[in-house]
């Protein structure tokens, strides 16, 4: 028992060492990830009683199947074109700056959708939240991995990121505590993190290697010959994901991604009501029905709360590629069996908490891996581009989903188990990608 408690011991013992600002950096970046996730979780968790509200008080299953395909693909395209959007400006002006301008974003527009008074305001208002979503955590990653470039980079990334499993959490409990008074009371409190981020963040600078990269471009300028890597070096960031030396790992990073969302997005939108569908069937509906969805989306979080934070470690001795693999397969076993296997509610409390681990923990993947794929000075791009691409070609995934759903008889089961079956594009996505575990993180 001693000699577990030491080891154990030992292997958290690096957190010691760790600075001031470096703990200040990852507080502010892992408060953002849980704002995020709170965000979206609330999304989700309202989506139906906004619908129903919206649509006229007796919407078909089908049109609200359809209608909320819609607004989780315009809230993703916003999340995509913000994240690209602000990547690019934090490697120009720095990360921090750029996080909270997004922060502010997501605190105003998070809040205005309880003010929606009809689907299409509710879908500009989503749009404009997912820009500021999108944002933070493409512009958090790379802020955290070069804090943190010397100092046990995968587990502090991989336990940044259980604020997307908390968030879920927190949703989840807002939504048994709020939702019976109504959807739009919902949506209000999304507004008190933000604020609270906000003043947190005041006085961070910026990371040296940022820094760096800034005061080498504004020496560049003023030179008067240019070598060739200097030319490169100054090129327009974009451009340069497509380099003879990038262009391969931009593209197995994008399809990572891919694989990832689409085989996570219909869960994250359409879980509640598969719940709510499945306690409708035993009888229990409305608001009686409210805080079983929550304590289940709670304890789907608490899962993926694990999962992140045990990636870095599980990566640092196995190996990204192999983690990585490891996530998605358990993401198909354990999401098949939820949505094809289960036929009441009765397991549900079970097998949440194992399908979140997997399906949220492997976006731990995302933070480790993509930052060592790019050098400093176009790394926020990089993360934002195949982050942001995936989510615009993935998109479309949950407005497919939700015209299946009526070809599919107003079963969310079977579309939300197909769409979970994506994942096996990560899986190949490693299978042709590099291993990065002894890798410094590039300059």
């Amino acid at each position: 028992m001693g000699q577990t408690t030491q080891a154990a011991t030992r292997s958290l013992g690096f957190v010691r060492d760790f600075t001031r600002y470096q703990w200040m950096v990852f507080l502010v970046v892992w408060l953002g990830w849980t704002l995020d996730g709170t965000d979206f979780g609330l999304f989700s968790l309202v989506l139906r009683p906004a619908l129903t509200e919206l649509m006229g008080g007796k919407p078909a299953i089908a049109d609200i199947g359809r209608v909320g395909g819609i607004l989780a693909m315009v809230s993703l395209l916003g999340w995509a074109l913000g994240g690209f959007f602000f990547g690019v400006i934090a490697d120009y002006i720095g990360r921090v700056r750029a996080l909270a301008l997004s922060i502010a974003i997501v605190a105003v527009f998070t809040a205005l959708q309880g003010f929606a008074q009809s689907t299409l305001m509710f879908g500009v208002l989503r749009f404009l939240t997912g820009v500021g979503t999108g944002a933070e955590i493409v512009i958090g990653i790379p802020l955290v991995a070069e804090v943190f470039a010397e100092t046990q980079r995968a587990k502090v990334l991989g336990v940044m990121m259980t604020g997307g499993g908390l968030g879920t959490l927190i949703g989840g409990q807002i939504y048994a505590l709020v939702g019976p008074y109504g959807w739009r009371y919902v949506m209000f409190t999304g507004v008190l993190p933000a604020l609270v981020l906000l003043l947190i963040r005041r006085g961070m600078a910026e990371p040296e290697r940022t820094e760096a990269v800034r005061a080498r471009r504004q020496a560049l300028r003023m030179a008067r010959e240019l070598s060739a890597e200097d030319k490169t070096f100054l090129s327009f960031v974009p451009a340069q994901l497509f380099s003879r030396q990038l262009r391969y790992w931009t593209l197995v990073g994008l399809l990572f991604c891919v694989g990832t969302l689409l085989a996570i997005w219909t869960s994250n939108i359409w879980l509640p009501t598969i719940q709510g569908q499945m306690l409708a069937r035993q009888g229990i509906t409305g608001a009686a029905a409210a805080p079983l969805v929550g304590y289940g989306m709670m304890l789907w979080g608490l899962g993926g709360i694990c999962g992140y934070a045990a990636f870095g470690f599980i990566a640092d001795v196995m190996g990204r590629r192999p983690t990585v693999v490891f996530y998605n397969v358990g993401t198909l076993a354990a999401g098949l069996y939820l949505y094809l296997g289960l036929h009441d509610w009765s397991l549900y409390p079970y097998v949440l908490p194992v399908f979140g681990f997997f399906v949220f923990g492997v976006f731990s993947g995302h933070a480790i891996y993509f930052p060592e794929l790019f050098p400093t000075h176009i790394r926020s791009t990089g993360v934002a581009f195949c982050n942001g691409t995936g989510r615009i070609i993935t998109s479309f995934g949950p407005l497919v989903a939700g015209l299946l759903v009526g070809v599919f008889g107003g079963n969310f089961n079977y579309v939300t188990a197909f769409m979970s079956c994506f994942a096996i594009l990560s899986v190949i996505a490693m299978l042709i990608g590099r291993e990065t575990k002894n890798d410094e993180l590039p300059h």
